[in-house]
């Protein structure tokens, strides 16, 4: 018979007591919920498995038509497309070059920034933390009783301030003219305020906006702000308790196998592979790079703040993840959304004079949603009709012409090619 000192009793109970628990904690932590929050290394984007040969159908090729005469007339490099139906993934395809110098032709996969639909993203955002009862449109956003309430943000010009709510940012009425001047374009100006030598941060564009009047009483006059989304990631990141970046993909894109939507980066050498180069048509100047450097780099190289722009203009992404997103936020029944019914209805209703869309740049009475964005060196447009369908388009080209209407001229042409395509391929390219 063995028997045990009571130390070596105690010493077993313990190490059986940390394993149990060991084990339940892993069960429910962070990283094993669910799959979503698998690092990209270990879960490879399902549009790597798409290339243009296998999206090819007889029946789309009206799509390929119109578009590679638009794409050529304006000189655009490279570009993706991406179609879905009743929730099918129908059509994707890319265009031209991700990288003229080495000729290298644009694959579906390829990421592109998408600009101003990274505000979408946002909002889908600001959306979940609302579900889950984290977050409510009305809270305050500043004074001792708003989500910004660190001492660095307790200095501001104009009490009014005090009054801005979540939904003022959503909806472009938090009472700064963003339009006359927005700070999230001038990190220089940021810079200079504070004496730094390094690229701005969120911090210091909050402190820089804090300083400055308001306009307009919020809640009372819309005036685009870039500025305003930026501070909507701050709040993400206090409600959620995580980074901007991570919430977004454990909370809307891993849940959707969505794994290589990124904030994206402001120089060339920090860019990933699978993104493609940026060109503008006519004769684009030299800018001074952002982090302060005093060099001078093309505008869509370093010449903005990427980084610092994440929650308003930095996402990027292929058109295919893209559109799966889409897909989930479109209120379709044929789809399960990953946003409530209730959240995506708030997010599209625009009932009065002064705008009350959240992330969406407009609707109509027809059932059409759209979204745009728009920056040194890439264009994108998000479109959802009430046939079921949806469009995204992304453009790794724009011109120094300030007439180029390029959305109207895309929205155009998708109308053309609906007109046109009486029976969308019955595959569904997402589960290839």
């Amino acid at each position: 018979m063995i028997y045990f000192r009571p130390v070596k009793i105690v010493f077993l109970f313990a190490v059986t007591l940390f394993l149990f628990l060991g084990e339940i904690t892993s069960t429910f932590s962070f990283k094993r919920e669910s799959k979503r929050n698998i690092r990209p290394s270990e879960a490879r984007s399902f549009a790597h498995h798409l290339t243009d040969s296998i999206s090819y159908c007889p029946g789309t090729h009206a799509i390929d038509s119109i578009f590679n005469g638009y794409f050529t007339k304006n000189n655009i490099r490279g570009a993706s497309i991406a179609v879905t139906k009743k929730g099918r993934l129908v059509y994707t395809q890319g265009f031209g070059f991700a990288n003229c110098l080495d000729s290298t032709r644009t694959e579906p996969w390829n990421l592109f920034r998408i600009a101003s639909v990274s505000k979408l993203i946002t909002a889908a955002a600001i959306m979940k933390l609302c579900e889950s009862g984290q977050l409510d449109l009305e809270d305050k956003v500043f004074g001792r009783s708003g989500w910004l309430n660190d001492p660095e943000y307790l200095q501001y010009a104009d009490k009014r301030i005090e009054c801005i709510t979540v939904r003022h940012l959503l909806t472009h009425t938090s009472g700064w003219n963003h339009k006359r001047f927005d700070p999230a374009f001038a990190p220089l100006v940021v810079e200079g305020k504070f004496k730094k030598r390094k690229a701005a941060g969120i911090d210091d564009l909050i402190r820089y906006t804090l300083e400055n009047k308001l306009d307009f009483a919020p809640g009372s006059t819309y005036s685009y702000s870039n500025t305003g989304y930026c501070i909507l990631g701050k709040i993400i990141e206090k409600a959620s308790g995580m980074p901007y970046e991570d919430y977004v993909q454990f909370s809307l894109l891993h849940p959707l196998g969505i794994y290589d939507m990124h904030i994206g980066r402001s120089f060339p050498e920090d860019m990933p592979d699978a993104e493609v180069m940026y060109y503008i048509n006519g004769k684009p100047d030299l800018f001074p790079a952002h982090d302060g450097s005093g060099s001078k780099v093309p505008i869509q190289y370093g010449g903005n703040n990427i980084e610092l722009l994440g929650p308003a203009g930095g996402w990027i992404a292929s058109a295919p993840e893209l559109i799966k997103l889409i897909v989930a936020m479109d209120g379709f029944s044929s789809h399960p959304d990953i946003l409530s019914r209730q959240s995506v209805n708030a997010m599209t209703r625009n009932e009065s004079k002064i705008n009350t869309l959240l992330g969406w740049r407009g609707t109509d009475r027809r059932g059409t949603w759209w979204r745009t964005g728009t920056m040194a060196g890439t264009s994108a447009l998000v479109m959802r009709f009430n046939n079921e369908t949806n469009w995204v388009i992304l453009l790794n080209t724009t011109s120094t012409d300030s007439k180029a209407r390029i959305h109207n001229e895309l929205s155009k042409a998708i109308y053309q090619c609906m007109a046109l395509i009486k029976d969308w391929p019955q595959a569904d390219l997402f589960s290839i």
